[in-house]
């Protein structure tokens, strides 16, 4: 079973250009169904038919602290299973697919949250600057807003992906895909400042942009953690995540009348229905048109 798992895993890396992260979580997947097979007596994926398959799923929906896995879970571990068998069929010779007529549960999309501008504004302008790590904070989730980056992109983010006098940013997303991010002119002096201000007295052996106070990269958790605690410094909700920013990004240029297109090149989406869940508006805005469109909104009906 291990040999089959391993050829698999070989063939999606060579042949489909999955990156290194994928991989790992297309393993993770197969060896929770290569164990769960191997406690009921089963040592082959060929044995596998519908009924222990489906027995395998109900038993991945039930998470070790009590709680329900979601549907989109559910749903991507169906697809590593189903390109696991379609690989089995196609270049291994096994007959059985124990994922004929299994449907993917539907995944309800969330409307992303976002902050209002003056939100994002407040939290970005009450750092004190005069504090070399504070300035550092401040720069990290300025470019995070400024540029749209998840998380990970901006732990990646090297001094040579920054080109100053060009105004934009070489980003590496997911899939190693590349992508150009413009950003605004005052923060060509911002970043200049922040570089002497703290990034030469700190970092030890990096280009990375941001560092810890012990020189190194910073981790996404680290980034996570660092919200949160000046999130609660200023009094905003303690469920301010990262990834709302990027998410703000895009609501706020949607909203101020860009392009999708231009919105999904700078996300970084290869999918433009991806993209057009920041179509919504705030509810700030629909309030607004609401209140200078209809009729009855400026008068009142008399009994």
């Amino acid at each position: 079973m291990n040999e089959l798992i391993d050829r698999f895993l070989q063939y999606i890396y060579h042949r489909h250009s999955q990156s290194e992260k994928t991989v790992d979580a297309y393993r993770r997947d197969l060896f929770q169904f290569r164990d769960y097979l191997l406690s009921q007596g089963i040592e082959s994926f060929e044995e596998v038919d519908r009924l222990v398959f489906m027995e395998f799923l109900a038993s991945c929906r039930e998470l070790s602290d009590g709680r329900v896995a979601k549907n989109a879970t559910i749903a991507r571990k169906l697809s590593t299973y189903r390109s696991f068998y379609h690989y089995l069929n196609e270049y291994i010779g096994i007959q059985t697919n124990p994922l004929v007529s299994i449907h993917s549960p539907k995944n309800t999309r969330k409307i992303p949250e976002f902050l209002f501008l003056s939100e994002i504004q407040f939290f970005l302008e009450t750092y004190d600057t005069s504090k070399p790590v504070k300035c550092r904070d401040q720069m990290l989730f300025t470019v995070l807003y400024a540029c749209g980056l998840r998380v990970q992109e901006i732990v990646n983010l090297t001094w040579e992906d920054i080109h100053l006098q060009e105004r934009f940013m070489r980003i590496r997303g997911k899939g190693d895909k590349e992508r150009l991010v413009p950003f605004y002119k005052d923060m060509i002096e911002q970043l200049r400042h922040y570089k002497l201000f703290f990034w030469e007295k700190t970092a030890k052996h990096t280009d990375a942009v941001f560092v810890s106070l012990r020189g190194k990269p910073m981790t996404t958790r680290a980034v996570q953690m660092l919200m949160r605690q000046h999130a609660e410094e200023i009094g905003i909700s303690n469920n301010l995540h990262p990834h709302m920013f990027r998410h703000s990004f895009a609501t706020h240029l949607l909203d101020n009348g860009a392009d999708i297109r231009i919105v999904q090149e700078l996300l970084g989406h290869s999918s433009l229905s991806t993209t057009q869940i920041y179509t919504h508006v705030s509810t700030k805005k629909l309030q607004k048109e609401y209140e200078k469109s209809h009729p009855l909104a400026n008068q009142s009906i008399k009994g």
